[in-house]
């Protein structure tokens, strides 16, 4: 299992979370098996994401973490202590999910004080405690404002404060930017990171987005069917993938495996080339020595403003995707669909894909 120093609490410190053969059923016939045996550790102050596909599993690992489904078989820790079967509210876990669940008769300071006024803490005390948490998010001059008057983000960063404010080991967060559209998901993706650094709690969250759990996370854990397939840091599951799985989810993927890698890499096995790491040139122009190539036909090209995307069939009988960064000399040269070329790249940037026997 690949894994990082990077952004992890100190060796004296107990894990944030381990899971250890973590299993779970849901009712049929035959039984639906939701998660198959996962082992995780998770340290303490780490952000971590469980990326996969829906179905994948990840968030019925999240809910079990939180003690909304019993597993199956398994056990799970936090900070050292046995909860498996602990209720909810005995675990020391807030979670945020992606419909926000905000009072709209409250106002924000209300919204996150609610759940310290559950728990009878004075109200000097609870005041005190909500807007620390508001300033923590960077709310503190909206405590008075209902929901309905803040924006997809101001209200997304309501429901931080609001899990935050009781102070918990763990918050678990579940798809929690999937309603913003696409450029307030970016910049809550940076405020959430910016906020993790700033209280030092471990993150949990949960997405199918591999571009936010690669921008986010110190570690990722990626699942497909109810198993972990790897993990590692962003840099180690995107340049390193340990299955065709993870090559082709994480990140675009070019695959060459039996007859095709044969011909175009002089080798048999599966591989990767990542399509930042194509270049494509005139067919047979000179090039640097050392750089491999193959003829293939311009099948498809997508201008998508800062990059350009070619689909390239090959000679040898498969279709590659090369990026292109605009105002390189690749993009300018502006090749056009039916276009005669070469696809070249370094043979350090070919990836040996593991093979694995199905489960």
């Amino acid at each position: 299992m690949a894994s990082s120093d990077a952004s992890r609490g100190s060796s004296d410190t107990a894990p944030a979370i381990v899971l250890k053969g973590l299993r779970k059923e849901f009712p049929g016939s035959p039984p639906v098996v939701a998660v198959d045996s996962a082992d995780l550790e998770i340290a303490d102050g780490e952000f971590f994401s469980m990326l996969g596909p829906s179905g994948s599993g990840k968030t019925t690992v999240l809910r079990m973490i939180a003690g909304f489904e019993e597993p199956t078989a398994g056990s799970i820790e936090l900070g050292g202590r046995d909860v498996t079967r602990a209720q909810p509210y005995d675990r020391d876990v807030n979670t945020v999910f992606q419909d926000y669940a905000l009072f709209p008769h409250m106002n924000v300071l209300e919204n996150v004080e609610y759940g310290l006024r559950v728990k009878k803490v004075a109200k000097t005390e609870r005041r005190a405690r909500a807007m620390e948490a508001l300033e923590q998010v960077r709310l503190a001059d909206f405590p008075a404002r209902r929901p309905g008057a803040l924006s997809g983000g101001q209200r997304q960063r309501v429901a931080l404060a609001r899990a935050l404010v009781n102070r918990p080991k763990v918050l678990l967060l579940d798809e929690p930017l999937g309603a913003l559209d696409l450029k307030l998901r970016e910049q809550m993706q940076v405020e959430l990171k910016a906020i993790q650094r700033d209280v030092g709690i471990t993150f949990l969250f949960v997405t199918h987005d591999q571009e936010e759990a690669l921008t986010l996370s110190d570690r990722i854990a990626v699942f497909n069917a109810g198993r972990i397939e790897q993990v590692g840091t962003a840099r180690e599951v995107y340049e390193q993938p340990a299955s065709g799985f993870v090559a082709g989810f994480v990140g675009t993927s070019n695959l060459l495996t039996g007859d095709v890698a044969t011909a175009v890499l002089g080798r048999q096995g599966a591989f990767s080339i990542r399509p930042e790491k194509l270049t494509v040139a005139d067919r047979g122009a000179g090039g640097r020595d050392g750089l491999m190539r193959a003829p293939g036909t311009v099948v498809e090209v997508v201008y998508a403003g800062p990059v350009t995307r070619y689909v390239v069939g090959l000679e040898a009988g498969t279709r590659l995707i090369a990026l292109q960064q605009n105002g390189s000399a690749a993009a300018d040269a502006g090749f056009e669909r039916g276009a005669a070329v070469d696809l070249v790249w370094h043979p350090d940037h070919v990836i040996t894909v593991p093979t694995r026997t199905a489960h």
